[in-house]
């Protein structure tokens, strides 16, 4: 019977290990096919048969699904089982905290184990700190590492070259790497390849590259490719595959991702599909990173249905291909159909990662729908992909864009680590919301957390200080620019000098053009406009000339704004050389450029050409139109423009503010009191209330033809208070037609806002002189004396060949102010003896 029962208990340990053995292969087998859920449900049903060998599969189960707190339990089984010591199990753990992103607990893991000669935990440590961004956490550790006599290997190198990003850091480890003969090692070659092409040394890369007696190894030709693509030369990554391919050299899948990448930064369609064929003829066909860069490809070509192609084509979709599909949608304007892809993703039972989530809420910003965006957030409340900083950062920018700042404070606030995209996308938030203050306010309190705001955020704090009105403020964000090294930058230093434009400070604005390093076309722009805007159009339009000496083509921008300050001094010469430059250098003409040459020609007095640009413009806006109607205005064509608003009309454009005045302006100097009182009551019909300018045009309207009862009692009852300007206009009516009466009464109102305006005194004293009141004239001209008041004197100007000269009223500084008078008093003697010749002949 004794013998018996141990029989039996031996009996049923032996099962019981076959059944934790059976366990135990299984849980690494699903780990290996990737099941990782399924590998952790077996081993939540049985924990205690888990073998130690078992423990590294399931703790890598935990990273790939970001499950932390499973991965802690299995910790704590560790623990228990006096296993954390052992340098496998310990680099095991530290790398399953860093990818589930506490770096806390993999530190303490790191710090409560024996400091072994074992490099993998070393390098698993430096390797987490490099992930989170801690540098100098990981250039400590190599350095304790160093201190311990743990000599480094090359996957040791390899991380610290990708933690330096500087060249003089970087080659430090090169002279290491040449010391210690680790140069034949393709892992340190290809780091090296990496980092002096991250530092935008391509050549000192091809130079490593080079130096390499056995090329065979096609990981260098891949770090290599992308290299040259990142420092956008993309046509040498083309041509190094084609040398790839002509050595014969095996091509792996991921040759084929880099070259595809390069085709798509250089949109080389014919080159792109050439590769398609050598992935077809290679059997890369069912692989799924080289479906997603050809169809990444074809997006970035435009090609979006040859992309839906290659997405249809592919059996067993990833989530990596989901995603291509969708960014391509996004990134095409496709937002509907990123929107669709990504319900047949969850149909499908497709898991979507941080990528997925973050094209998503774009589509939800770019149209604005913000209750679907807000259903993806309360989605993501109960998984890991939330604490995401991209996707947090894409919340943010969803909210913002659909006018929501508080929901999208309240997930920036929520943010346990904020990295710089994050306080990025607050301060755009705020900045393109108009909420100027907190954009600043938070661009401050990033410098107070110690984090370094890039070229992006430094723009939106320079344009927010120009919203709030402060260039003192904007002068501290100028200082910190210069001591993050940005000053030189082309988009800081447009911004900077914007705001020193809209401060009336163009010197400044030219030094700080003077400064940028390589000035673009942008920085161009912004000298073009800052003269303009500061009363200096003669330096405007000479900036645009500049621009091609350069080497530069200047674009719509540039000839928009070089055209508005040709139109302030009607330079009609310079217009139409600026005009001879939009067709020499074949610049895309749009509705801006079309509407600035309209008006350049209409105030130069080309009514002809106007017409021309008018009628042979492809697609005419409101402003357009507009444009058209005043000319004809101002240059007495009345009639041309009522029939053109008829014509518009037609068009089905619905008019505004600015039409109207234009037309009753256009009646107002051809004397049509019926027509222009019939579009003033027109307004009313398009639901537009009158404005200052436009009771103004009806009163001088009404004025000109001696109704000034009528114009008085208009001004009685109009919708705002009277201005200066309806009193003035008022008054001359009054001298013209000698009605003193009303006159004086206007002349009480006008003097009453403007009281220290001199003109304003003259054009009464004109009523009085012309009315034979002297008594009156001596009292106002004895009170203009006694205030100091004068008339501010007229100005007029000429173009001569290349230059135009200004002359003013009773002014006698012009440099040419002698041969002025001279021409005068030549003409006067000339018109005198013309005169007393004809006295002499009808005598």
């Amino acid at each position: 019977m004794h013998l018996g029962s141990f029989i039996s208990r031996k009996f049923c340990t032996l099962k019981q290990t076959h059944s934790s053995s059976h366990l135990n292969l299984n849980i690494k087998a699903l780990v290996q096919k990737g099941q990782h859920f399924e590998a952790l449900q077996c081993y939540s049903k049985e924990p205690l048969k888990t073998f130690k060998l078992t423990f590294p599969a399931l703790l890598k189960a935990c990273a790939s699904l970001q499950s932390l707190s499973i991965g802690r339990t299995i910790h704590a089984t560790i623990i228990v089982m006096g296993m954390q010591c052992d340098p496998y199990m310990a680099t095991s753990l530290i790398n399953m905290y860093v990818k589930c992103g506490s770096i806390c607990n993999a530190i303490q893991v790191f710090d409560h184990i024996p400091k072994s000669e074992d490099v993998t935990v070393w390098n698993a440590m430096i390797d987490g700190y490099f992930k989170n961004g801690f540098r100098k956490d990981c250039v400590a550790q190599f350095r304790e590492m160093q201190a311990l006599r743990v000599k480094p290997d090359g996957y040791t190198l390899s991380i610290l070259l990708g933690v330096f990003s500087g060249v003089s850091t970087g080659k430090e480890i090169h002279g290491y790497v040449i010391r210690n003969s680790f140069e034949g090692d393709p892992f340190i070659v290809t780091a090296l390849v990496d980092m002096y092409t991250k530092c935008g040394r391509a050549m000192d890369a091809w130079n490593v590259f080079e130096s390499q007696g056995d090329k065979s190894n096609v990981v260098i030709w891949n770090a290599m490719m992308s290299g040259f693509c990142e420092n956008g030369l993309w046509n040498r990554s083309l041509e190094l595959y084609s040398l790839l391919r002509e050595r014969n050299y095996e091509i792996m899948s991921s040759t084929c991702c880099s070259v595809l990448t390069a085709c798509s930064e250089g949109e080389d369609l014919e080159f792109g599909r050439q590769v398609h064929c050598d992935v077809v003829r290679m059997g890369f066909g069912s692989d799924q990173y080289v479906h997603t860069s050809l169809l990444t490809m074809y997006a970035k070509c435009g090609l979006i249905e040859d992309a839906e192609k290659v997405f249809g084509s592919v059996l067993g979709k990833g989530v990596e291909t989901w995603n291509a599909m969708v960014s391509a949608y996004v990134g095409n304007g496709w937002v509907h159909e990123s929107l669709l892809t990504y319900n047949q993703m969850k149909t499908r039972v497709v898991a979507s990662d941080s990528f997925t989530i973050s094209n998503i809420l774009t589509s939800c910003s770019i149209i604005g729908y913000y209750d679907f965006g807000r259903s993806i957030h309360a989605e993501l409340i109960k998984r890991p992909v939330q604490a995401f900083v991209s996707v947090q950062s894409a919340l943010m920018t969803m909210y913002s864009k659909c006018g929501k700042l508080e929901d999208a404070l309240e997930v920036f606030r929520r943010m346990e680590e904020k990295d710089v995209v994050a306080w990025g996308a607050m301060v755009s938030g705020f900045y393109k919301n108009k909420r100027y203050e907190d954009a600043v306010g938070l661009c401050k309190e990033m410098v107070s957390f110690y984090m370094k705001p890039d070229r992006n955020i430094l723009v939106m704090a320079i344009n927010a200080s120009v919203g709030v009105e402060s260039l003192e403020l904007g002068c501290s964000f100028f200082g910190l620019a210069i001591k993050l090294g940005q000053e030189s930058d082309a988009f800081v230093g447009s911004s900077l000098m914007d705001l020193y434009s809209k401060f009336g400070q163009p010197e400044m604005a030219k030094r700080i053009f003077s400064g940028v390093s390589n000035k673009n076309v942008v920085v161009w722009n912004s000298l073009i406009s800052c003269y303009a805007q500061n009363g200096l159009p003669e330096l405007s339009i000479s900036v645009l000339p500049q621009i091609v000496q350069h080497g530069l083509i200047p674009d719509a921008v540039s000839v928009t704004t070089a055209l508005a300050a040709v139109s302030s001094v009607a330079a009609l010469l310079k217009g139409k050389a600026i005009h001879g430059y939009l067709i020499r250098y074949q610049i895309q003409e749009d509705n801006q450029v079309g509407n600035a040459l309209t008006d350049m020609y209409i105030k130069s007095g080309c009514l002809k050409y106007a017409e021309c640009i008018f009628n042979n413009m492809p697609g005419r806006s409101l402003v357009t139109w507009n444009s058209m109607i005043a000319g004809y205005g101002s240059h007495g064509e009345c009639f041309k423009a009522i029939n053109l608003f008829g014509e518009m009309r037609r068009s089905e454009i619905t008019p505004d503010h600015v039409t109207f005045l234009s037309l009753i302006s256009a009646c107002n100097h051809s004397g049509l009191v019926d027509e222009g009182l019939k579009l003033f009551q027109l307004m009313r019909e398009y639901t537009i209330e009158p404005q200052i300018d436009h009771y103004v045009n009806i009163v001088d309207l009404l004025g000109r033809t001696g109704q000034l009862d009528d114009a008085y009692n208009l001004i009685l009852n109009m919708s705002m208070d009277p201005e200066p300007s309806i009193w003035l206009c008022l008054l001359s009516a009054c001298r013209v037609h000698r009605n003193v009466e009303l006159g004086e009464l206007a002349a009480q109102n006008l003097l009453k806002m403007e009281e220290t305006r001199g003109s304003n005194y003259v054009q009464v004293l004109n009523l009085y002189g012309e009315a034979g009141m002297k008594e009156k004239a001596a009292n106002l001209r004895a009170q203009m004396k006694q205030k100091g008041l004068k008339k501010i004197g007229g100005c007029s100007w000429i173009e001569v060949k290349d230059s135009t000269d200004v002359f003013f009223s009773g002014d006698s500084s012009s440099p040419r102010t002698i041969q002025v008078y001279h021409t005068l008093h030549s003409l006067r003697s000339i018109m005198k003896w013309k005169g007393d010749y004809s006295e002499s002949c009808l005598q």
